[in-house]
């Protein structure tokens, strides 16, 4: 018998009695990371990392049991030793490794390989089984170095700049937004953020990450205030009433998925589009699974079934995850 089923309500490990990044309600709930499409509302225990389970209590409150352990602490769960690995997606985000008589299982959450100066890098664990995602799992994704998506990012701020724009980047609120203060802070100008961002933001420094303090943006600020500047802000402003209102912006959104639409993330003037993601690259996680030496691997999230068939090419005992 596995260790680890497939439910409709998530991973599931019977032995300790509990779900990893369960999709609805449970009793024990393992996070691997405070994004809400892994970790939602209404579990009656989450157990995450430190830092995760800090971010879970700014977004769900204190009425939850919310427990955060330290990074590669081994907890014995009904005989079964959790224990949580840097995953390098977002800030807190961990691979959940399972140890029974013997067998290692290890679940990888949502990862990449590069470093972006705020979560803490991924680590390889070695396992018998190992359960990755693939939301960018066809060799098609490949990223640039991200040093060249952030020249151009740049760029694209300047040219705005000098013709008196609103620069308008459009990322995440926990991890992207992040990853693009931390290397935008250095280039110079003058960078706001929108006031969701700002409250995670506020949560990762108190927690003792190094990220640059920046103003706030909201909807009363004056579009002569702003021009020039570069604003971090959910996707979500392009519903704002406060945009339609301006008259000389550009706006970009920052995702991954962008190196889909072809020729998008090229455009360095109007409205854009730059290529940087919070997940691996297809060589990205190929790297990661031979990383871990596993003998078996499952995949789920994204282009399992895709990501599955290119790894039995190439000699790995793989399967598709059936949920």
């Amino acid at each position: 018998m596995d260790l680890l089923r497939f439910t409709t309500k998530g991973i599931y490990c019977e032995e300790a009695g509990v779900y990893i990044d369960p999709v609805r309600r449970v009793d024990k709930a393992l996070i691997t990371h405070a994004h809400s499409d892994h970790a939602i509302a209404g579990h009656r225990h989450y157990l995450a990392t430190q830092q995760t389970a800090l971010l879970l209590r700014h977004r769900l409150g204190k009425k939850p049991l919310i427990q955060g352990i330290a990074y590669n602490y081994p907890l014995k769960i009904n005989g079964v030793t959790v224990s949580f690995h840097p995953a390098g997606h977002v800030f807190g985000s961990a691979q959940i490794r399972l140890e029974y008589k013997g067998e290692v299982w290890v679940v990888s959450g949502d990862y990449k390989l590069f470093n972006d100066r705020i979560s803490e890098p991924f680590e390889p664990v070695k396992c018998h089984t190992f359960v990755t995602e693939t939301t960018f799992g066809m060799p098609r994704f490949v990223w640039e170095p991200q040093e060249a998506i952030f020249n151009r990012i740049f760029t694209w701020w300047q040219r705005n700049r000098e013709e008196g724009r609103i620069s308008l980047l459009m990322g995440y609120p926990l991890g992207k937004s992040q990853h693009l203060l931390a290397f935008l802070s250095e280039y110079g100008g003058t960078i706001y953020v929108h006031n969701e961002t700002e409250l995670i933001n506020q949560v990762i420094r108190n927690a003792g990450a190094r990220l640059a303090a920046c103003p706030i943006f909201n909807k009363h600020s004056r579009e002569d205030e702003l021009k020039g500047a570069l604003i971090i802000a959910p996707p979500s402003i392009r519903k704002s009433s406060w945009l339609y209102g301006l008259k000389n912006y550009s706006i970009a959104m920052v995702s991954g998925w962008i190196s889909a639409k072809k020729g998008r993330q090229q455009t360095l003037f109007g409205d854009s589009g730059f290529a940087l993601s919070d997940h691996a690259d297809f060589p990205g996680l190929v790297k990661a699974v031979a990383s871990t030496g596993a003998e078996r691997i499952i995949t789920m999230h994204g282009y399992a079934a895709q990501f599955a068939s290119s790894l039995n090419e190439i000699g790995y005992r793989t399967e598709a995850a059936m949920q």
